[in-house]
């Protein structure tokens, strides 16, 4: 695989949400599947059959985190390569991802951060489907300035009705 993008996301959701992040809320580092297998382990079974909030954070580490949890909260208040939500199934010797997504409204990732995420697992040695296996598109509107998620390729801000760029552009 190709070092493809390595585009540093910064947080963009409430001010209220980082602030509120304490040192200690970190989400779990994954850096083998051991580590993966460990904290699944200890999770309920039904907890274990969910999502769970993940991000990868900017030493190229996948980071779990309960799927309640907020994104900034996994990533100790840090900026990522990428931010979603993984779900996990038992395989024969472990674990495996059998859906991902980039769903973060904190973070806004574009699809090219698969390749980060993409680059965590395979350093942990845990299975993936090789791509996102629900995509979502996030868009800053350069009228009003909010952020949207573009359903079935419709680009236009849901607060304004304006066009969205077609080039991610959710940042700050």
């Amino acid at each position: 695989m190709s070092d493809g993008p390595r585009r540093a996301y910064r947080y963009v959701g409430p001010p209220e949400l980082r602030s509120a992040v304490r040192p200690d809320s970190a989400g779990r580092l994954v850096r083998s599947a051991a580590d993966l297998t460990a904290w699944l382990s200890v999770r309920g079974r039904a907890e274990a059959e969910e999502p769970f909030t993940f991000v990868v954070a900017l030493d190229g580490l996948l980071r779990l985190a309960p799927r309640r949890s907020e994104h900034v909260a996994c990533a100790g208040g840090a900026d990522v390569l990428a931010a979603g939500e993984m779900g996990f199934r038992r395989v024969p010797g472990g674990w495996a991802v059998h859906e991902v997504t980039n769903h973060s409204t904190g973070y806004c990732p574009d699809l090219d951060s698969w390749q980060a995420v993409a680059r965590a697992l395979d350093r942990a040695g845990v299975a993936h489907p090789g791509r996102f296996t629900h995509e979502v598109v996030f868009r800053r509107c350069e009228e009003c300035g909010e952020r949207s998620i573009v359903r079935e390729g419709d680009f236009v801000c849901v607060f304004c009705g304006r066009d969205l760029p077609v080039a991610w552009n959710a940042g700050p």
